[in-house]
C-alpha cells in the first residue's frame, strides 16, 4: 500500500488505464476462443423453419452450404442459373440424403427481367416453412483492372448480382419469415469490403459487398425482436471459381471446409468470419498502418493485372 501511495496520480491512472486494456482484450481473446471452438452451431431445422432457399447452389460456398443444410434434415430450394447444374446437384443431395426434398428454380440473375424472375420465385416459396435464406450467388472481375478499364457490361453484372438479386431476393422471402416470426438470412460478403482497408483495381466489386455488409447490419437491427437473425459472412479468400484459386490451402480453404465453420455461426453475430484463420489474418492485417497495407495490395493486384492481360493477349493470338 505504501508502495502505491508514494507513485504519482498520473502514473496510477496510465496503470489503471493498461489494466483496463489488458482485461478487455482478454475479454475478446475469450469470446472469439469460444465462438471459433467451442460454441455449439444452432439447430437450424427447429429454430428457425423445415426449408432453407440457398442462390448460387451449384458451385463454390453455396453448394457446400446446401450439403451441410441437407445434412441437418432440411429440405432445399436451390437457386442457380444452369438447368443442367442444379440438376446434378439435387440429384448428388438425393443420393447423400435420401429423406431430404429438394426443389430447384433456373433463375439467371444477370439477365434482363430480374424483377419479375425474382417475384416468380417468391411465388415458388409461397407457402413453404422457410427458415434460412442464404444469398451466395455473386460474381468479381475476371482479374484486376483499373476502374476506368471497367466495361459497362462487367459494371452492370457486378451491381446486379452483387446488390439487386441479394436485394430483391431478401425482399421476397422475407414476408413469410416475418409472418411466421422466425427465420434466418446468410448474405455472403467479403474480406473485400470489411477485412482489407483496401480492394484496388477491384473497386466496384469491394463496394458492391460493403453494400451487403452494411445493408445486413441494418436488416439485423431491424428484424431482431420479430425473431429473424440476420447475418453478413465476410471471409478471406476460398479455392472457388470466383476466387480464381484452384487448390485449397490453409488460408484459402476449400468450399466445404468454409461451409464446416459457416453454419456454426448462423444465428449468433451481424457480422462475422467463420473461418478461425481468416479471422487471425484480420488481426494481422488491422496490427498493420493502413498505408503499407494499401501499398501491398495495389502491388498484388497490379501484379494479377499484368498477369490477366497477357492471357487475354495469348487467347487473342490464338
Amino acid at each position: 500500500m505504501d508502495a502505491l501511495s508514494a507513485q504519482p496520480a498520473w502514473a496510477l491512472a496510465l496503470a489503471g488505464v493498461g489494466l483496463m486494456v489488458a482485461a478487455t482484450a482478454s475479454a475478446r481473446l475469450a469470446r472469439w476462443l469460444y465462438a471459433a471452438f467451442l460454441r455449439p452451431g444452432k439447430p437450424l431445422r427447429r429454430r428457425y423453419g423445415e426449408w432453407a432457399v440457398v442462390t448460387g447452389a451449384t458451385d463454390g460456398i453455396g453448394r457446400a452450404l446446401a450439403f451441410r443444410f441437407a445434412g441437418a434434415g432440411m429440405s432445399l430450394v436451390l437457386v442457380g442459373r444452369s438447368p443442367d447444374k442444379l440438376a446434378a446437384v439435387s440429384g448428388e443431395i438425393k443420393g447423400r440424403h435420401p429423406r431430404v426434398e429438394v426443389r430447384t428454380f433456373v433463375l439467371d440473375f444477370a439477365a434482363e427481367g430480374l424483377a419479375a424472375k425474382v417475384a416468380a420465385l417468391g411465388d415458388s416459396i409461397r407457402g413453404l416453412d422457410v427458415g434460412v435464406l442464404v444469398n451466395s450467388a455473386g460474381m468479381s472481375y475476371p482479374y484486376a483492372r483499373y476502374f476506368h478499364e471497367v466495361d459497362e457490361e462487367l459494371m452492370r453484372n457486378l451491381i446486379r448480382l452483387n446488390v439487386e438479386a441479394l436485394t430483391r431476393v431478401t425482399h421476397a422471402v422475407l414476408p413469410g419469415m416475418v409472418e411466421r416470426k422466425r427465420g434466418a438470412i446468410v448474405n455472403i460478403g467479403s474480406g473485400a469490403s470489411s477485412i482489407l482497408p483496401s480492394y484496388p483495381l477491384y473497386s466496384v466489386y469491394a463496394a458492391t459487398k460493403a453494400y451487403v455488409d452494411q445493408f445486413s447490419r441494418c436488416l439485423y437491427v431491424e428484424y431482431k425482436n420479430k425473431g429473424i437473425d440476420v447475418q453478413c459472412q465476410v471471409p478471406l479468400y476460398a479455392a472457388t471459381k470466383m476466387a480464381s484459386i484452384k487448390k485449397a490451402s490453409f488460408f484459402a480453404p476449400s468450399p466445404e471446409t468454409y461451409a464446416r465453420a459457416a453454419v456454426r455461426y448462423i444465428g449468433y453475430e451481424p457480422r462475422c468470419t467463420p473461418y478461425w484463420p481468416h479471422a487471425v489474418l484480420w488481426f494481422l492485417i488491422s496490427a498493420f498502418p493502413e498505408p503499407i497495407v494499401d501499398r501491398l495490395l495495389l502491388n498484388m493486384s497490379v501484379g494479377i493485372r499484368k498477369r490477366g492481360m497477357a492471357k487475354d493477349a495469348r487467347k487473342k493470338t490464338q
